[in-house]
């Protein structure tokens, strides 16, 4: 019995500092290839796919989701504007621009930071086509630097290995940052392709024409150093262009197993990033090559080749001080993956055991359509037990030395049936603009503390908030912060 109380104890403990956790990353993965998650299908007027994007919005922030990673870029197509590269075929079947005109990036910007939320631009560096090709149009990269490109398997890929790759793939990324109010750019866990059986990838020539000193038996490390190569200039690319911009990678869950490394984890993953996929997402973090990692630890508790519990212990020590954030297989709940997800709800076991880790940061869900779906109810155990309160996005690890501005002129106007706060429009501060306020209500007499998510009431994109009913009657007393782009927060100012 004292067990039991203990272990309820324990439980109670993290969920009510769940939800009171002040800065916590709450991330979706919205999915475009195939049309997994937006737009639903191919077929869809602008109206319907603009009403679909409107939704997911709409129920993120009901769920207090503070930021998206949108996928632009799956098969070097686009669901941006884009001089480089052709339409997507996922954004309506024909890979042409929209009719009516719009810009699908723009957009979802546009209306994920009315709604204080986060647009981190998911991009595959290197993947050319999924099997079928036969509705590529000629201006597709497939066909215009076919030089680049190597078949494995069925699929087509950008050769790592080749100098004009890299060039290629900073161009992108430069236009993408430079053109648009990105918060972070996001790549997944498609590095070198996943092994197809004992297919070597094809990149004999490439290491013969340019091996950069990697002797014959050293390949492997050579396609590792490919791999470095990108990553470390793609974060001085986007760095040089938008400081506070953050560049984030989510691999594959395992590094390397205990058994090949002694650094790796106490796993068995027949696949491991390092060995397979040439990505060593640990070299990057201990040299600062990204700004956040988020492992894909899709397995659940116990598993016996690759336990969650083991891997976020791994994780948390292997982070080397940069933002760690947890990947979360919330799909998984929706197709039964196996026993341990159709008993009670696997997620909220994990995000619980997350708490016992304060390395960890926050969790991002993938991903958006099944989510929304409630499976096993954990939208809802999402907002009543983890996301209870509104939460801020993690501070940014860049040089965060910029004098912020703390709102003015901070009041409550009275009309009929209604109260707003309303302020005066925070100027922009060390060369770049207010992201968003933060809200905070006190009981009178009360003693105000910033530090909790507890009494942050909401967040607004604009220099006004309109009170919720329960704060109408005078029992309360407000102060607004505003946050700037490398994610910090003012001082407070109280309404007079």
């Amino acid at each position: 019995m004292r067990n039991i109380i203990a272990a309820l104890l324990c439980l109670l403990s993290a969920v009510v500092s769940a939800q009171t956790e002040k800065y916590q990353m709450r991330a979706v993965w919205i999915a475009s290839v195939a049309n997994v998650d937006w737009p639903s299908k191919s077929n869809l007027s602008v109206t319907e796919q603009q009403n679909e994007m409107i939704g997911m919005l709409d129920r993120f922030k009901e769920l207090n989701i503070n930021a998206v990673v949108f996928q632009i870029r799956p098969a070097s197509d686009a669901l941006f504007v884009s001089s480089y590269e052709p339409w997507s075929l996922w954004l309506n079947g024909s890979g042409v621009a929209p009719s009516p005109f719009y810009d699908p990036l723009q957009f979802v910007i546009q209306e994920a930071h009315a709604r204080c939320i986060e647009v981190h631009v998911w991009l595959n560096p290197y993947r050319v086509s999924l099997d079928d090709t036969t509705m590529l149009c000629k201006e597709h990269p497939l066909f215009e630097h076919r030089d680049l490109i190597k078949k494995y398997g069925n699929r087509y890929f950008f050769d790592p290995g080749r100098d004009e790759t890299r060039a290629y793939l900073n161009k992108i990324v430069a236009d993408v940052v430079m053109r648009y109010d990105v918060d972070a750019v996001h790549f997944d866990d498609y590095f070198y392709p996943y092994k197809v059986g004992k297919l070597e990838f094809p990149d004999e020539d490439t290491y013969l024409a340019n091996p950069r000193g990697f002797a014959p038996d050293k390949r492997d490390d050579w396609r590792r150093n490919n791999v470095n190569l990108i990553i470390s200039e793609l974060q001085q690319t986007i760095k040089g262009i938008k400081p506070w911009v953050d560049f984030g990678i989510s691999p594959f869950g395992v590094w390397r197993n205990f058994r090949t490394d002694p650094r790796g984890s106490k796993t068995t993953a027949g696949t491991t990033n390092y060995d397979d996929l040439y990505a060593d997402i640990r070299l990057w973090l201990e040299s600062g090559m990204i700004d956040y990692v988020v492992p894909q630890l899709y397995w659940e508790i116990g598993k016996e080749v690759a336990d969650y519990k083991e891997l976020i212990d791994w994780w948390c020590h292997n982070s080397f001080g940069r933002n760690l954030y947890i990947g979360l297989f919330a799909s998984g709940l929706k197709n039964q993956k196996g026993p341990a997800w159709n008993k009670g709800n696997e997620l909220a076991r994990q995000m619980t055991l997350n708490k016992k880790y304060p390395q960890q940061e926050g969790v991002f869900l993938y991903s958006a359509r099944p989510l929304l779906k409630n499976p096993l109810g954990i939208c809802d155990t999402l907002r009543n037990n983890y996301f209870r309160y509104p939460s801020l996005v993690p501070r940014h690890h860049g040089d965060m030395s910029l004098n912020l501005l703390r709102p003015q002129n901070v009041r409550v106007l009275s009309g009929e049936n209604e109260k707003r706060l309303v302020w005066d429009e925070t100027p922009a501060s060390g060369g770049e603009k207010v992201a968003y306020y933060v809200i905070y209500a006190f009981k009178r007499n009360e003693k105000t503390n910033y530090n909790t998510s507890r009494n942050i009431i909401g967040k607004s994109a604009v220099p006004y908030f309109d009170l919720p009913d329960e704060y109408k009657s005078g029992k309360h007393v407000f102060a607004v912060t505003s946050v700037n782009r490398y994610r910090c927060e003012s001082a407070p100012s109280l309404a007079e």
